[in-house]
C-alpha cells in the first residue's frame, strides 16, 4: 500500500477510535478520509480530532443544516519522479 494509503488508513483508524467512524476513498491524486461529526462532541474530543487531522495535508469541516457536519482530510499521493520532469525544453 502506498504511503498515502497508509496515512489515510491511520487517520481513519484514529478518528474511529475517538468515536467518529471514518471512510477512506482513493482518488487520482490523493486519498480522502471523511467522518460524520455529531452535534454533541466534547471539547476534549475536538482537540483529539484536530490532532488526528493535523497529520493530513489538508482538512476541513463542512456544516449544513440539511446534512449535518462532515469532517474531511486529504493525504496527497507522492508525485512520481522521472528523468524528464522539466519537459523537452528543460536544461539540467
Amino acid at each position: 500500500m502506498p504511503a498515502s494509503g497508509v496515512s489515510a488508513a491511520a487517520i481513519a483508524a484514529r478518528l474511529s477510535a475517538v468515536g467518529l467512524p471514518a471512510r477512506v476513498e482513493e482518488h487520482t491524486l490523493h486519498m480522502s478520509v471523511e467522518a460524520e461529526v455529531p452535534e454533541s462532541l466534547s471539547a476534549e474530543t475536538w482537540r483529539e480530532v484536530l490532532e488526528v487531522v493535523a497529520e493530513a495535508d489538508r482538512f476541513g469541516l463542512i456544516a449544513t443544516s440539511l446534512n449535518g457536519r462532515t469532517l474531511w482530510a486529504v493525504v496527497r499521493k507522492a508525485v512520481p519522479t522521472t528523468g524528464d520532469v522539466g519537459g523537452p525544453g528543460h536544461q539540467r
